[in-house]
């Protein structure tokens, strides 16, 4: 999930200078303490003292924060937004496909949703994804592709170092500008919607906290080294999609290899997605023969939604940033810090409730931000 917003951290960089090497460090250190707190929401303590796992899902813990005022509601909004956010970021992947695809070939006689198509054959496959151990393989191939993208892109910066100059970063920032490399830096990170089964499915959840934390480290590490190279390379011709700066050999590379990586980023938030429905329409329903008919439905549906919303949608991008703005900030940063302090209010210091309310006081205005600068795109392009 986090590919894609990488490419373009060089140019968030160019519009938010300085400020934006320290947010790309503060998203990091927001992102991983939502994290880290709705885990904490999965657990109670017992009589002994000892923490227990009560919880499953991020659904469970919406659940349990709206008993007193409707038991089903929470999990109702919470997979609402989940099944939102994961199936939009599904069709982000086929469009992106198509279009890596028609600058990759471009003597092809094709059009890019023709090459979505094309795309989406080879992700048929998908329909027959039953368990998380096949998609985590897929995740690791994808991650493996990720990390050739980024050094690729590094060793060639840094044979441009010559020519690099901080001069190139800005010191004055345009408002709405900065409130997109905003977006861009806090969506790079974002990945709590995963952390419970994530989390579950641990052969040590204990080390849960210290994996998040030095995972989120490095990624910080990561991000900050190749979007500031990155920047310095280029500066003020910095593209939004960092690879279409490269010289032509290389594009065509990284264009494929951000291909393989968008197929194989595909299969995570579909099978989280297709997970969901399954689970909320086929309780009660204990026949092996249905559940297996019911959950080729479930998926071989979502497969084709993902199709037609990517070959029909005009104007997409903007529709994603909007459903990002609601979505992403609801579910990275208001819903856990709002859960934590629901459930835990009566064991909390008073700075882990000024933590909390301060980061839900950040992601509302993020939210807020994102979904005016969506609203006033669209208004733009309709006319």
């Amino acid at each position: 999930l986090q590919g894609i917003f990488v490419l373009g951290l060089p140019y968030a960089l160019l519009h938010s200078g300085y400020s934006g090497l320290l947010l790309i460090v503060l998203a990091a250190a927001l992102c991983c303490y939502t994290g880290n707190i709705l885990i904490a929401c999965l657990y109670e303590e017992n009589e002994d003292g000892q923490l227990i796992r009560v919880r499953d899902t991020y659904e469970d813990i919406a659940n349990a924060c709206c008993k007193k005022l409707c038991p089903s509601l929470g999990g109702i909004v919470v997979n609402v937004t989940q099944v939102v956010e994961l199936i939009m970021t599904c069709i982000l992947y086929l469009v992106v496909s198509g279009n890596l695809l028609s600058h990759s070939f471009p003597y092809a006689p094709l059009t890019e949703k023709t090459w979505s198509v094309i795309a989406f054959v080879t992700l048929l496959p998908c329909i027959f994804i039953r368990t998380l151990k096949i998609v985590s393989k897929l995740s690791q191939l994808c991650s493996l592709v990720h990390f050739v993208i980024i050094f690729v892109v590094i060793t060639y910066c840094l044979t441009q170092m010559h020519q690099w100059s901080w001069a190139k970063f800005r010191l004055s920032l345009e408002f709405e500008d900065f409130l997109v490399s905003v977006g861009v830096i806090i969506f790079s990170y974002t990945s709590q919607i995963f952390l419970p089964t994530l989390e579950g499915n641990m052969k040590n959840p204990g080390e849960f906290r210290c994996m998040l934390n030095w995972t989120h480290f490095f990624a910080c590490i990561l991000k900050t080294t190749f979007a500031l190279t990155a920047f310095l390379t280029w500066g003020e011709k910095t593209k939004e999609v960092i690879t279409d700066n490269l010289p032509s050999f290389l594009e065509t590379l990284v264009n494929l290899c951000l291909l393989t990586k968008a197929l194989l980023s595909y299969p995570l938030p579909f099978f989280a997605a297709t997970e969901i429905v399954y689970s909320c329409i086929s309780k009660g329903n204990h026949s092996n023969y249905q559940s297996s008919l019911l959950g080729l439905t479930v998926r071989g549906s979502f497969l084709l939604l993902t199709l037609l919303m990517a070959m029909f949608t005009p104007h997409f991008a903007l529709l994603m940033g909007l459903s990002g703005s609601v979505t992403g900030a609801a579910m990275t940063f208001l819903l856990p810090s709002l859960f934590h302090l629901k459930l835990r209010w009566k064991k909390m210091s008073f700075l882990e409730k000024c933590a909390d309310i301060s980061v839900f006081i950040l992601g509302f205005l993020c939210s807020l931000a994102g979904i005016v600068c969506s609203i006033k795109g669209l208004l733009e392009v309709f006319g």
